[in-house]
């Protein structure tokens, strides 16, 4: 018995995979917040935890191939442990887990950090981190050392095998959906198919796979058949190809408004539900008068930035990793063809728009490869109303609206990215709160989400009126499309739901110039192309596709083929060279600057100027300053007197610091000449708008 016991309790490959159980217990556990439901976990999906359990024993096999196998099985025993831990921490305190492209944005991970922890706990990370690393150098020298050589003969095969095995295994797998391959909610997925499994896909499956039938010549052909398409178009458009066979639109086209609505849908879809009211009345009489239809969005609860680029790119997510974000990956190497650039090859400007953090996904560097000229974040804007979960209210998107459509005098396309409907959702009431109630769920605290979801929806229900009151007051042709950029986090089932598809929301174009009504069910990637081409636009290249292509039985073989080519191939439909280039991303679109300096009689600094929010900061010299936001033209610096020799800026910045922008220089005495961008003043149709806005009128079409 004791022999039986020395050769296969105490056999290595008998530990490891013990250590590879306890291991995915304890990552579960901790990415869970509990062992409870660790233990759930294993019960009811004993074959994914397995599945993970031989994933981690499989990196713990590397230990074959050195001498230091205690030290090298110890630092990935820690590695595991470290991701288990940390995906536990990030998802304490945002929807979407800790992923592998996350590791190449460590310095995006410390700037969030304040924001989500006190200085105490920011403090025990530190000290947890450098105990973990202390452990791993401390093993590495004390660590027992096998005394005799690697036998690689051996160990090498057996390695390389596992390896075998294990692909063989995983393809099992996926074909038995034990583990899937996408994504749809990645916050899901990692409750489904484990830590490990989803953390490895992040960091293994990025980018599109090459496609079998890549080469220069089938894009070649593709290419062909767009031009042709393209030109057989132009006629019935609103195109035509001036002499050095350029499109130029024949007419001012109208600015197009995209409006994309945080977690927003139908609340009345879910059928258990009754509502002591119509939560989205204006919607739903837009739906009635306007081209609408349901859109079918890559993720569930989670992921705008994915919504936002297959709407902006019109390329399907589905061709990427599991999991991906582009924003995080690709688009921070290569720009990409987008509406953006395709319109303003027609004449455009391109404007972003979103009231939130300017540095939220990267925004203020990835808009710079998706082609837009400005961005208006929340530190340009003055928001003075927050939801109770502290996320800006939606009506403060008007005023930065209309600043972009009068900001040119040529078309605008501007991309509007809400979020006053984003989670958490409280469990509990919350006081003075709810206007509409709820019944039908008896769950008491999954009632109390929905209530809550359902107001701040309603609220965002009178901001569309309220836009759409203020746009129709401009003497300009506007198209405006609303849309959901996912279904909140609820956790809601296809069963649950009327349209029976949790990857649906719905989009509405509305229009202030009579566009016949096209209903359609359409794909989010599809949304630019469906838009423009009730415009007559066709100018673009995967615009052109979707509209003259969506319909053909090879639609999707061909549109993975041209996103490869587009983004990781040879670029063979550009003739081999990428012809975008980053934009010159201006931040805000109303130049913030200072006009007058001085002490006041009370001994307070004081800088005048315009353009001025509570995120403005003044900068004298080299040092920035503790600034007191008093209205959009004063700012107050305490503990400072004025010193004639001294420059003077002001610095836009997030709540973590990170400086947006930096304005002209200002001196006493030598002030430079005011840069007048947006010197056109307004006409009436804007000073009406902004009037509406500003006076947050009463939803006229829910009267």
């Amino acid at each position: 018995m004791k022999e039986m016991i020395k050769k296969y309790l105490y056999n290595n490959y008998t530990i490891s995979l013990l250590v590879a159980i306890l291991l995915n217990f304890l990552i579960e556990s901790f990415s869970r917040h509990s062992v409870v439901a660790a233990l759930n976990y294993l019960v009811h999906s004993p074959l994914v935890f397995l599945y993970n359990t031989l994933l981690i024993l499989l990196t713990l096999s590397i230990s074959l191939l050195v001498r230091r196998k205690v030290f090298t099985f110890t630092a990935i025993s820690v590695i595991w442990l470290a991701g288990g831990i940390t995906n536990g921490i990030v998802l304490n305190n945002r929807v979407t887990p800790f992923t592998a492209n996350e590791l190449k944005l460590i310095s995006s991970t410390f700037d969030i950090l304040e924001k989500y922890f006190s200085k105490f706990q920011i403090g025990l990370i530190i000290l947890g981190v450098a105990l973990a690393l202390i452990g791993v150098v401390i093993a590495f020298f004390k660590a027992p050392k096998s005394r005799d050589k690697v036998n690689y003969k051996k160990a090498v095969p057996m390695f390389l095998g596992g390896i075998l095995c294990f692909f063989c295994l995983t393809q099992g797998a996926l074909k038995t959906n034990v583990v899937a391959s996408y994504f749809g909610n990645i916050a899901f997925a990692y409750l489904d198919y484990g830590f490990p499994y989803c953390f490895t896909n992040t960091l293994l499956n990025t980018g599109i796979t090459r496609p079998a039938n890549y080469s220069e010549a089938s894009v070649d052909q593709l290419k062909e058949q767009l031009a042709s398409s393209e030109s057989t178009t132009i006629g019935g458009s609103n195109l035509v190809a001036n002499n050095d066979n350029q499109l130029m639109l024949q007419k001012k086209a109208p600015n197009i408004i995209m409006l994309q609505l945080e977690s927003f849908f139908d609340p009345t879809y879910m059928k258990d539900l009754k509502f002591s009211e119509d939560p989205v009345p204006n919607f739903r009489k837009l739906k009635e008068q306007f081209s609408s239809g349901f859109l079918t969005v890559p993720s569930v609860g989670a992921g705008t930035a994915n919504t936002e680029f297959e709407v902006i790119s019109g390329m399907n997510l589905e061709f990427f990793g599991a999991g991906e974000y582009p924003y995080k990956s690709i688009l921070r190497k290569t720009t990409a063809e987008t509406i953006n650039y395709d319109l303003k090859d027609l004449g455009y400007s391109t404007h972003a728009i979103h009231n939130n953090k300017g540095t939220f996904y990267s925004r203020q560097k990835v808009f710079k490869m998706l082609g837009f000229d400005t961005f208006t974040s929340v530190e340009y804007m003055n928001v003075e109303e927050l939801t109770p979960r502290g996320w800006a209210k939606d009506k403060y998107l008007i005023k930065p609206i209309l600043d972009a459509l009068k900001s040119t005098e040529n078309s605008d396309y501007i991309y509007t990215i809400s979020v006053q409907g984003h989670g958490d959702y409280p469990s509990t009431p919350v006081e003075n709160h709810s206007k509409i109630k709820l019944s039908g769920f008896d769950d008491t605290e999954r009632l109390n989400s929905f209530e809550y979801f359902t107001n701040e929806i309603h609220e965002m229900d009178t901001f569309i009126a309220e836009l759409i009151s203020a746009l129709s007051l401009i003497n300009e042709d506007t198209v405006l499309v609303m849309y959901g950029d996912h279904l909140p986090t609820l956790d809601i089932t296809n069963e649950e739901l009327a349209n029976g598809d949790m990857f649906q929301t719905e989009y509405i174009i509305w229009n202030n110039f009579g566009l016949e009504k096209q209903d359609a069910n359409i794909e989010a990637y599809q949304l630019g192309a469906h838009v423009l081409d009730q415009l007559g636009i066709h100018h673009g290249t995967l615009t052109n596709y979707h509209q003259q292509f969506k319909d053909k039985a090879d639609y999707q073989e061909n549109l993975k083929l041209l996103q490869y080519d587009m983004l990781y191939g040879e670029r063979y439909v550009y003739d081999g060279v990428n012809p975008y280039e980053p934009t010159k991303l201006q931040m805000g679109v109303n130049e913030i600057s200072i006009s007058e300096v001085y002490q006041d009689e009370e001994g307070q600094f004081i800088v005048k100027g315009q353009n001025f929010t509570d995120s403005s900061r003044v900068k004298i010299n080299d040092n920035a300053h503790e600034t007191i936001y008093v209205d959009s033209n004063t700012l107050k610096v305490p503990d400072y007197t004025l010193n004639e020799e001294d420059q003077f800026s002001i610095q836009q910045v997030t709540v973590t610091n990170h400086v947006l922008s930096t304005s002209a220089k200002y001196k006493v005495g030598q002030e430079e000449e005011n840069n007048q961008f947006y010197d056109q003043g307004f006409e009436e149709g804007y000073q009406a708008g902004y009037q509406a806005a500003l006076e947050a009128m009463n939803p006229p079409m829910s009267e």
